[in-house]
Protein backbone atom coordinates (compact mmCIF):
# COMPACT_ATOMS: atom_id res chain seq x y z
CA UNK A 1 0.00 0.00 0.00
CA UNK A 2 1.45 3.36 -1.08
CA UNK A 3 2.31 5.33 2.16
CA UNK A 4 0.39 9.23 2.47
CA UNK A 5 3.24 11.49 3.13
CA UNK A 6 1.94 14.14 2.20
CA UNK A 7 -0.77 16.81 3.93
CA UNK A 8 -3.62 15.56 4.23
CA UNK A 9 -6.65 18.24 2.71
CA UNK A 10 -9.10 19.28 4.53
CA UNK A 11 -12.90 18.31 4.24
CA UNK A 12 -15.55 20.45 6.02
CA UNK A 13 -17.42 18.25 8.22
CA UNK A 14 -20.49 19.54 8.11
CA UNK A 15 -20.68 19.75 3.98
CA UNK A 16 -19.22 15.91 3.94
CA UNK A 17 -22.50 14.88 6.42
CA UNK A 18 -24.74 17.01 3.88
CA UNK A 19 -23.29 15.19 0.45
CA UNK A 20 -23.46 12.03 1.48
CA UNK A 21 -26.98 12.03 2.80
CA UNK A 22 -27.99 13.85 -0.77
CA UNK A 23 -26.34 11.74 -2.63
CA UNK A 24 -27.71 8.57 -0.83
CA UNK A 25 -30.93 10.51 -0.82
CA UNK A 26 -30.67 10.86 -4.87
CA UNK A 27 -30.50 7.03 -5.34
CA UNK A 28 -33.23 6.38 -2.71
CA UNK A 29 -35.56 8.04 -5.39
CA UNK A 30 -34.58 6.44 -8.24
CA UNK A 31 -34.47 3.20 -6.70
CA UNK A 32 -38.56 2.59 -6.57
CA UNK A 33 -39.11 3.12 -9.90
CA UNK A 34 -37.03 0.78 -10.95
CA UNK A 35 -39.00 -2.15 -12.63
CA UNK A 36 -38.10 -6.11 -12.31
CA UNK A 37 -36.51 -6.18 -15.52
CA UNK A 38 -34.15 -3.20 -14.70
CA UNK A 39 -33.18 -4.67 -11.47
CA UNK A 40 -32.29 -7.84 -13.22
CA UNK A 41 -29.74 -5.80 -16.14
CA UNK A 42 -26.09 -6.78 -15.29
CA UNK A 43 -23.93 -3.66 -14.72
CA UNK A 44 -20.05 -3.02 -14.81
CA UNK A 45 -18.98 -4.63 -12.22
CA UNK A 46 -18.40 -8.28 -12.75
CA UNK A 47 -21.17 -10.86 -11.83
CA UNK A 48 -23.29 -8.12 -9.89
CA UNK A 49 -26.74 -7.18 -11.21
CA UNK A 50 -28.56 -3.83 -10.64
CA UNK A 51 -30.46 -5.47 -7.99
CA UNK A 52 -27.44 -6.09 -6.21
CA UNK A 53 -25.52 -2.83 -6.99
CA UNK A 54 -28.22 -1.24 -5.10
CA UNK A 55 -27.99 -3.64 -2.22
CA UNK A 56 -24.03 -2.44 -1.90
CA UNK A 57 -24.68 1.04 -1.84
CA UNK A 58 -27.22 0.80 0.76
CA UNK A 59 -24.27 -1.37 2.20
CA UNK A 60 -21.82 1.41 1.61
CA UNK A 61 -23.95 3.66 3.84
CA UNK A 62 -24.49 0.77 7.12
CA UNK A 63 -20.78 0.45 7.16
CA UNK A 64 -21.37 3.49 9.15
CA UNK A 65 -23.56 1.49 11.75
CA UNK A 66 -21.64 -1.30 11.90
CA UNK A 67 -18.45 0.54 13.08
CA UNK A 68 -20.53 2.50 15.27
CA UNK A 69 -21.55 -0.91 17.19
CA UNK A 70 -17.87 -1.83 17.52
CA UNK A 71 -15.45 -0.51 20.44
CA UNK A 72 -14.04 2.94 19.76
CA UNK A 73 -10.06 2.15 18.92
CA UNK A 74 -7.47 4.07 21.73
CA UNK A 75 -6.42 6.43 18.80
CA UNK A 76 -6.02 7.10 15.07
CA UNK A 77 -3.64 4.82 13.45
CA UNK A 78 -4.44 5.44 9.92
CA UNK A 79 -4.82 8.52 7.48
CA UNK A 80 -7.68 9.13 4.67
CA UNK A 81 -5.70 8.76 2.20
CA UNK A 82 -4.77 5.52 2.70
CA UNK A 83 -8.26 4.42 2.17
CA UNK A 84 -8.35 3.96 -1.62
CA UNK A 85 -5.30 1.72 -1.11
CA UNK A 86 -6.62 -0.91 0.98
CA UNK A 87 -10.43 -1.71 -0.90
CA UNK A 88 -9.32 -4.68 -3.00
CA UNK A 89 -8.46 -6.43 -0.47
CA UNK A 90 -11.94 -7.19 1.08
CA UNK A 91 -13.80 -7.90 -2.60
CA UNK A 92 -14.69 -11.31 -1.75
CA UNK A 93 -16.13 -10.48 1.37
CA UNK A 94 -17.59 -7.37 0.15
CA UNK A 95 -19.60 -9.73 -2.48
CA UNK A 96 -20.24 -12.32 -0.33
CA UNK A 97 -22.41 -9.85 2.16
CA UNK A 98 -24.00 -7.81 -0.79
CA UNK A 99 -25.18 -11.21 -2.33
CA UNK A 100 -26.32 -11.76 0.57
CA UNK A 101 -28.35 -8.56 1.44
CA UNK A 102 -29.51 -8.68 -1.93
CA UNK A 103 -31.32 -11.64 -1.44
CA UNK A 104 -32.66 -10.75 1.82
CA UNK A 105 -34.01 -7.55 0.96
CA UNK A 106 -36.99 -7.87 -1.31
CA UNK A 107 -37.69 -4.23 -1.04
CA UNK A 108 -35.46 -2.47 -1.58
CA UNK A 109 -36.75 1.18 -1.21
CA UNK A 110 -37.54 0.25 2.54
CA UNK A 111 -34.20 -1.34 2.94
CA UNK A 112 -32.58 2.38 2.14
CA UNK A 113 -35.33 4.18 3.54
CA UNK A 114 -34.11 2.11 6.97
CA UNK A 115 -30.18 3.12 5.87
CA UNK A 116 -31.04 6.46 5.71
CA UNK A 117 -33.02 6.84 8.95
CA UNK A 118 -30.25 5.07 10.71
CA UNK A 119 -27.44 6.95 9.47
CA UNK A 120 -29.19 10.36 10.55
CA UNK A 121 -29.57 8.99 13.71
CA UNK A 122 -26.23 8.27 14.53
CA UNK A 123 -24.89 11.23 12.71
CA UNK A 124 -26.77 13.52 15.06
CA UNK A 125 -25.90 10.63 18.53
CA UNK A 126 -21.96 10.91 17.54
CA UNK A 127 -18.99 13.57 17.36
CA UNK A 128 -16.92 13.37 14.42
CA UNK A 129 -14.06 12.71 16.08
CA UNK A 130 -15.59 9.73 16.87
CA UNK A 131 -12.81 7.01 15.78
CA UNK A 132 -13.96 4.26 13.72
CA UNK A 133 -12.34 0.41 13.21
CA UNK A 134 -11.99 0.53 9.15
CA UNK A 135 -10.72 -2.01 6.94
CA UNK A 136 -7.44 0.72 6.34
CA UNK A 137 -7.11 1.18 10.73
CA UNK A 138 -8.43 3.36 13.48
CA UNK A 139 -10.45 6.76 11.23
CA UNK A 140 -11.89 9.33 12.35
CA UNK A 141 -16.20 9.72 11.46
CA UNK A 142 -15.65 12.69 9.22
CA UNK A 143 -12.61 11.06 7.39
CA UNK A 144 -14.67 8.02 7.05
CA UNK A 145 -17.99 9.84 5.95
CA UNK A 146 -15.51 11.37 2.98
CA UNK A 147 -15.01 7.43 2.05
CA UNK A 148 -19.10 7.27 1.95
CA UNK A 149 -18.96 10.01 -0.12
CA UNK A 150 -16.46 7.76 -2.98
CA UNK A 151 -18.50 4.91 -2.84
CA UNK A 152 -22.39 6.96 -3.46
CA UNK A 153 -20.39 8.76 -6.18
CA UNK A 154 -18.52 6.11 -7.92
CA UNK A 155 -21.41 3.62 -7.61
CA UNK A 156 -24.28 5.93 -8.51
CA UNK A 157 -22.15 6.43 -11.73
CA UNK A 158 -22.54 2.17 -11.57
CA UNK A 159 -26.27 2.43 -11.59
CA UNK A 160 -26.72 5.09 -14.51
CA UNK A 161 -24.58 3.14 -16.80
CA UNK A 162 -26.57 0.23 -16.19
CA UNK A 163 -29.73 1.72 -16.68
CA UNK A 164 -30.77 3.33 -19.99
CA UNK A 165 -31.60 6.83 -19.27
CA UNK A 166 -31.95 6.23 -15.41
CA UNK A 167 -29.86 9.98 -14.73
CA UNK A 168 -29.46 10.11 -10.84
CA UNK A 169 -28.33 13.26 -10.13
CA UNK A 170 -24.65 14.21 -8.53
CA UNK A 171 -24.54 16.22 -5.17
CA UNK A 172 -21.66 18.73 -6.07
CA UNK A 173 -20.28 18.66 -2.74
CA UNK A 174 -19.83 14.32 -3.15
CA UNK A 175 -18.67 14.73 -6.18
CA UNK A 176 -15.95 17.13 -5.34
CA UNK A 177 -15.02 14.87 -3.12
CA UNK A 178 -14.78 11.75 -5.10
CA UNK A 179 -12.64 14.15 -7.25
CA UNK A 180 -10.37 15.31 -4.73
CA UNK A 181 -9.78 12.07 -2.77
CA UNK A 182 -8.43 9.97 -5.86
CA UNK A 183 -6.93 12.80 -7.09
CA UNK A 184 -4.87 13.05 -3.81
CA UNK A 185 -4.44 9.11 -3.81
CA UNK A 186 -2.97 9.44 -7.31
CA UNK A 187 -0.28 12.01 -6.43
CA UNK A 188 0.52 9.41 -3.78
CA UNK A 189 1.04 6.55 -5.69
CA UNK A 190 2.62 8.63 -8.18
CA UNK A 191 4.82 10.97 -5.83
CA UNK A 192 6.67 13.61 -7.88
CA UNK A 193 6.07 17.43 -9.44
CA UNK A 194 6.45 16.39 -12.99
CA UNK A 195 2.96 16.27 -14.20
CA UNK A 196 -0.19 18.38 -13.12
CA UNK A 197 -3.15 16.47 -13.43
CA UNK A 198 -6.40 18.93 -13.61
CA UNK A 199 -10.09 17.99 -13.20
CA UNK A 200 -12.28 21.72 -13.10
CA UNK A 201 -13.76 22.30 -11.25
CA UNK A 202 -12.17 20.50 -8.34
CA UNK A 203 -9.01 19.15 -8.23
CA UNK A 204 -5.56 19.97 -9.19
CA UNK A 205 -2.75 17.73 -8.32
CA UNK A 206 1.13 17.41 -8.98
CA UNK A 207 2.46 13.89 -9.64
CA UNK A 208 5.04 11.82 -11.88
CA UNK A 209 8.69 11.58 -10.92
CA UNK A 210 10.90 13.96 -13.18
CA UNK A 211 11.61 18.25 -13.13
CA UNK A 212 9.82 19.80 -10.78
CA UNK A 213 7.83 22.91 -12.81
CA UNK A 214 7.60 26.15 -10.55
CA UNK A 215 6.27 28.84 -13.08
CA UNK A 216 4.31 29.26 -16.69
CA UNK A 217 2.52 26.67 -18.75
CA UNK A 218 3.41 23.39 -17.02
CA UNK A 219 5.12 20.82 -19.59
CA UNK A 220 3.26 17.98 -18.71
CA UNK A 221 -0.61 18.08 -18.10
CA UNK A 222 -3.40 16.14 -18.11
CA UNK A 223 -7.07 17.51 -17.77
CA UNK A 224 -10.40 15.89 -18.03
CA UNK A 225 -13.88 16.18 -16.62
CA UNK A 226 -14.93 14.76 -12.90
CA UNK A 227 -16.56 12.00 -13.94
CA UNK A 228 -14.36 11.02 -16.56
CA UNK A 229 -11.51 11.17 -13.76
CA UNK A 230 -13.23 8.78 -11.59
CA UNK A 231 -13.83 6.41 -13.93
CA UNK A 232 -10.25 6.15 -14.68
CA UNK A 233 -9.25 6.07 -11.43
CA UNK A 234 -11.56 3.24 -10.21
CA UNK A 235 -10.43 1.11 -13.29
CA UNK A 236 -14.13 1.59 -14.99
CA UNK A 237 -12.33 3.50 -17.95
CA UNK A 238 -9.02 2.50 -19.33
CA UNK A 239 -6.23 4.95 -19.88
CA UNK A 240 -6.13 4.30 -24.24
CA UNK A 241 -9.56 4.52 -24.54
CA UNK A 242 -10.10 7.58 -22.79
CA UNK A 243 -7.44 9.41 -24.58
CA UNK A 244 -8.43 7.89 -28.08
CA UNK A 245 -12.26 9.60 -27.41
CA UNK A 246 -10.84 12.74 -26.28
CA UNK A 247 -11.77 12.02 -22.57
CA UNK A 248 -8.86 13.56 -21.45
CA UNK A 249 -6.05 16.17 -22.78
CA UNK A 250 -2.63 14.82 -22.18
CA UNK A 251 0.37 16.91 -23.40
CA UNK A 252 4.55 16.38 -22.76
CA UNK A 253 6.46 13.52 -22.33
CA UNK A 254 5.26 12.43 -18.97
CA UNK A 255 1.33 12.77 -19.37
CA UNK A 256 0.74 9.08 -19.55
CA UNK A 257 -1.05 8.05 -16.92
CA UNK A 258 -2.07 4.80 -18.08
CA UNK A 259 0.77 3.05 -15.95
CA UNK A 260 -0.62 4.68 -12.49
CA UNK A 261 -4.20 3.98 -12.94
CA UNK A 262 -6.49 3.07 -11.70
CA UNK A 263 -5.70 4.03 -8.10
CA UNK A 264 -8.63 2.20 -6.38
CA UNK A 265 -10.48 -0.67 -7.14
Amino acid sequence: MPQAKKRARSYDPARTRAAVLAQFSNVRDAVPALTPEQLALPTRLSGWTVRELVAHIGMALTAVHRALELPEPAKADAVLLDWPFGTSGNATAIADFTQRLAADHADLGAYLADADAGLRALLAAHPGTRLLATNVGALSLDDYLVTRAVELVVHTDDLNAAVPGLGIPYDRQALAACTRLLADALAVKAPGGATEVRVPPYAVVQCVEGPRHTRGTPPNVVETDPLTWIRLATGRLAWPEAVADAKVSASGERADLGAYLPVMR
